[in-house]
């Protein structure tokens, strides 16, 4: 199968493509002997859609594929590759995703890898994986981040992906990009405000909301909407009137994280905006919110006594 596909006078066929889903070990020995004689470009263009079809598709797993091809000579087959990887959560990946991080001679991989680590971080801790390896994350994405000599893209994407984290190491991390010179550092920090999820960066939030860069106004709101606090509100919907469409409904998306009446209020009585894309904004917000109160409403019904007959 894989010999037909090398070929690269003839079109990629689907059906092909899916027989490669949950490859066997023998299989896969003879997929990277056939792997290497492919044209590069072909090589991502079979990444490529292996990757559109595990995602159109919870049934298809090229898994071993996408590992295998962590090591491919071409940097746009290995990015490819630990995209193809989002939805593995094996600790096993950790390791292999910080050598990447660490010594992959290209940037765009070593930026791919630090935020495909933003999600072992994350299940760090909600505490879904064992505590080693949110020490072990952390470390690896804060030495980056440290690391003056590396890429300042790298350093941002890897100031987001440690965010989560909720280490004195984190926070003191994300206030030195804060107050740092570079652009996309503060950006980066903003960002990361969000997903640390501590309501003391509230005060540098909102003091972002009034920036002229519209790029950190956008990060600022998204930020709120992640920390969820209802008495955001105040300052959170005159943003909705931001001259940037991308603020404007990054405020809706916000409103529908936070909830409450302030937020559906506002949204009911914007549901006829002549803007498309706000009105979807604003219809998904409100879907949000109904899920919400549904939630909250399960939470708060009093239980039936079990002893009751």
């Amino acid at each position: 199968m894989i010999v037909e596909m090398a070929d690269t006078g003839k079109v990629l066929v689907n059906t092909h493509l899916t027989a490669l889903s949950d490859m066997a070990a023998p299989d896969i020995k003879n997929f990277r002997q056939v792997w290497k004689t492919i044209d590069p470009k072909r090589r991502r263009e079979i990444i490529i859609r292996l990757n559109e079809l595990a995602s159109d598709s919870v049934e298809l797993n090229f898994d071993n594929i996408f590992l295998n091809c962590l090591r491919d000579p071409d940097a746009d087959v290995r990015s490819e590759a630990i995209n193809g990887l989002w939805e593995n959560e094996e600790p096993a990946l950790i390791p292999l995703l910080i050598d990447l991080l660490n010594n992959d001679p290209e940037e765009k991989v070593q930026v791919t890898a630090a935020q495909a680590l933003g999600r072992f971080a994350l299940m760090a801790e909600i505490n879904s994986i064992a505590p080693k390896y949110a020490i072990q994350v952390g470390q690896a994405l804060l030495d980056v981040f440290n690391d003056g000599n590396k890429p300042v893209e790298v350093r941002r994407r890897a100031l987001e992906a440690v965010s989560p984290l909720t280490t004195q190491q984190v926070k003191t991390a994300i206030k030195t990009a804060y107050e740092s010179l570079d652009e996309r550092l503060k950006i980066g920090a903003v960002y990361a405000m969000g997903k640390n999820c501590d309501t003391k960066w509230l005060p540098f939030l909102l003091k972002e909301l009034k920036n002229s860069d519209a790029e950190i106004r956008y990060e600022a709101v998204t930020a709120c909407g992640e920390l969820g606090d209802e008495d955001i509100m105040q300052y959170l919907i005159p943003a909705a009137n931001d001259e940037d469409i991308d603020v404007q409904l990054a405020v809706m998306q916000a409103l529908g994280k936070i909830g409450g009446n302030e937020a559906k209020l506002y949204l009911q009585k914007h549901a006829d905006e002549p803007n498309e894309a706000l009105r979807d904004a604003i219809e998904t917000a409100l879907n949000e919110i109904s899920i919400l109160d549904d939630m909250t409403a399960l939470e708060i019904a009093p239980q039936p006594d079990e002893h009751e007959h």
